[in-house]
């Protein structure tokens, strides 16, 4: 039997997609069937908007994401920026560079468990810079040194971020400006413009549908991930899913609606940013 051309590459993605279908899809269908309240397994089978309403009316809900969109906001900024700058300055490296660029990328396949780990050990009150600032007679006690570690600022999550997500979105910076080589710069130069104007009127324009597809990553990243704002963060107010799992591993199975409900909220958030994205990228692209 011969395949339409036409059908071909869907074939060949069939088997990829209907594993994403299977699980994914599924997992989110059934989640947001116990969003709304049907949980057979406790004998519930109405649907009903309760648990969306109890979410929204609590004060907690909103603390929560205002934390959970300033730790990610300023992840994201303050990896962008400092990405921008490493990517910038390896760019004009040419004895060692590709020996620094191997060095940058080391920490990519570190977990984030593992780097919140390290941050903890590094910051906390009783950690090895704290001891290290006694001994050195900078503070009269470990205790004394600044709290960045289940701090209310979120610090010590943001560190995390902030170390691990730079060397990412530097490596997609980098190959964006190694493919756009030096000639636009160089017509620039010759019209008479210096550094900081090649840079904002020429590179940014350029670089920046890399720029907001590799930071719309860490965004998203950052506010879906729970595992390090667990560690790091505090107990109350915690980040929206730290919220969730609290909720998801209550002992009673009856806040398990609000735990996929909360789960729903931060997907819809995710989905908005992602949409906003798409629009932004698209209109760099048509500038």
């Amino acid at each position: 039997m011969k395949i339409s051309p036409q059908l071909q590459p869907y074939l060949m993605l069939a088997p990829a997609l209907s594993v994403i279908i299977m699980l994914f899809m599924g997992g989110l269908a059934l989640a947001i069937l116990q969003s709304f309240g049907y949980f057979p397994l406790i004998g519930r089978h109405e649907i009903s908007l309760h648990a969306y309403r109890h979410l929204l009316s609590q004060h907690e809900f909103y603390i929560s994401l205002l934390l959970t969109l300033w730790l990610s906001l300023a992840s994201t900024f303050l990896s962008t920026l400092l990405a921008i700058a490493c990517a910038l300055a390896l760019r004009d490296i040419t004895r060692g560079q590709r020996w620094l660029t191997f060095i940058l990328q080391l920490n990519l396949p570190i977990p984030h468990l593992v780097g919140a780990v390290g941050i903890m050990f590094l910051f906390a009150q009783s950690g090895f810079l704290a001891r290290l600032a006694y001994l050195a007679n900078l503070i009269h006690e470990p205790a004394d040194f600044p709290i960045m570690v289940n701090d209310p600022y979120a610090i010590g999550i943001i560190l995390e971020y902030v170390w691990k997500e730079t060397c990412f979105i530097s490596v997609i910076i980098l190959a964006t400006l190694q493919n756009l080589g030096p000639d636009y710069e160089h017509v620039a130069r010759t019209l008479g413009a210096n550094r900081w104007q090649r840079f904002r009127y020429v590179l940014l324009p350029l670089i920046m549908p890399g720029v907001l597809s590799a930071s719309i990553l860490v965004f998203t990243f950052s506010f879906g991930a729970f595992e390090v704002p667990l560690l790091l963060g505090q107990r109350y107010p915690s980040a929206l899913p730290v919220l969730a799992y609290r909720y998801y591993i209550d002992a009673d199975l009856n806040a398990r609606p609000e735990a996929m409900a909360l789960s729903v909220l931060i997907t819809l958030i995710i989905t908005a940013l992602i949409a906003a994205y798409t629009k932004l990228t698209q209109y760099y692209i048509r500038a």
